[in-house]
C-alpha cells in the first residue's frame, strides 16, 4: 500500500493519500493541530450553550477558555514527558516538539479541573456547576482529538483481524508502537501492519457518553453530578481501551498501564462520589417529609 494510504478491509475501505499536513505556499499545518484546534473551538461554544440553556452566564465559559486551553496543553505535555522521560532524558529539546505527538489527556483534564477551581475561587462561583458545562465541551474537544490521532497514524492497538481492523505502512508510524505481536503478524513481502483502531474505538465510547450526558442533563440531581458521571464513564472505557493499545505510559519502574490505573481509580472515585451524595440528598428529603407530617 502506498506511505499516505489507511485502510480498513474487513470494512472494504481504502483511502488513498491521506495527509499528515496542509501545505500553504512552502509552509505545512499539520492536520493533528487543525483538528485539535477545531474541537476546542465546538466544545466551548458546547459548553457555552449548556450554561446559557441552563439559565447561567454563558461568557463564564468564553472568560475560562484562554487560560483552559493553554494550561490545559501545558498539563497534557507535562504529564506526558513525565512518564515518557527516558525517552526525552537525552534530547530534551523534543519536550518542545508538540508536531511530533505527546499529550495525555489526563494531564490536561488535572490541569484543568485546578485551572478551574481557581477560577470559581477568584471569581465567586459554583466550582461544581462549573465544572459540568465544562464536561460536555471536554468531551468533543476528545472526540475530535480522536480523530488528530488518526491523522497522525498513532494510539492504535495490538494486532487484530476485527471488523474495524486498520491498516497502516509501517513508514508513518513511530517504531516504538510496533510492540513484537504486530510485528510477529506482518506477511513477508507487506509495508503495513494491521492493528485495532483504539483512537476510534475511545472516539466511539465518548460520543456515546456525551449523548448520555446531553439527555440526563434535565434530570441531574445536584450540581457536580455531570462531572462525575464523565470521570466514571470515560475512566471505565480508557481503562479497557488502554489495556490494548501499544503507546502505552507506565508507572515510572514497572509494567503498568497509568492510564489503566488512573481509569480505574476515577471511575471508583466518581461511582463512591455519586451515591454518597445522592444518600444524602434522599435522607434529607425523606427528613424533610418527616417534619412535614
Amino acid at each position: 500500500m502506498g506511505d499516505m494510504d489507511i485502510a480498513f478491509p474487513n470494512l472494504g475501505i481504502y483511502l488513498r493519500n491521506v495527509p499528515k499536513t496542509i501545505m500553504i505556499g512552502n509552509f505545512g499545518i499539520a492536520l493533528y493541530g487543525i483538528v485539535i484546534g477545531l474541537g476546542m473551538i465546538l466544545g466551548l461554544t458546547l459548553s457555552a450553550r449548556i450554561a446559557k440553556k441552563t439559565g447561567n452566564d454563558p461568557d463564564v465559559i468564553w472568560d475560562l477558555a484562554a487560560p483552559l486551553l493553554i494550561i490545559g496543553i501545558i498539563g497534557a505535555r507535562i504529564y506526558y514527558v513525565i512518564f515518557m522521560w527516558d525517552y526525552y532524558k537525552d534530547d530534551p529539546i523534543q519536550i518542545l516538539n508538540l508536531r511530533g505527538g505527546g499529550l495525555a489527556i489526563y494531564g490536561g483534564i488535572i490541569a484543568g479541573v485546578l485551572t478551574i477551581y481557581i477560577y470559581c475561587k477568584v471569581k465567586k462561583l459554583k466550582f461544581p456547576l462549573i465544572l459540568d458545562f465544562v464536561m460536555y465541551g471536554l468531551l468533543v474537544g476528545q472526540i475530535m482529538g480522536r480523530w488528530g490521532n488518526f491523522f497522525n497514524r498513532e494510539v492504535f492497538g495490538e494486532y487484530t483481524n476485527n471488523l474495524l481492523a486498520m491498516r497502516i505502512p509501517v513508514s508513518m508510524v513511530r517504531e516504538r508502537d510496533i510492540s513484537a505481536s504486530i510485528a510477529a503478524h506482518m506477511t513477508e513481502g507487506t509495508n503495513y501492519i494491521q492493528v485495532h483502531p483504539t483512537f476510534l474505538y475511545e472516539g466511539m465510547w465518548n460520543f456515546a457518553i456525551l449523548i448520555f450526558l446531553l439527555l440526563y442533563l434535565e434530570h441531574k440531581k445536584f450540581d457536580g453530578e455531570i462531572a462525575l458521571l464523565y470521570f466514571a464513564g470515560y475512566g471505565i472505557g480508557r481503562a479497557l481501551i488502554e489495556s490494548i493499545r501499544t503507546d502505552q505510559l507506565y508507572i515510572t519502574g514497572t509494567t503498568i498501564p497509568v492510564s489503566m490505573v488512573l481509569g480505574l481509580a476515577m471511575a471508583a472515585a466518581a461511582i463512591c462520589a455519586e451515591l454518597i451524595i445522592r444518600l444524602r440528598i434522599a435522607s434529607r428529603e425523606k427528613a424533610g417529609t418527616g417534619s412535614a407530617n
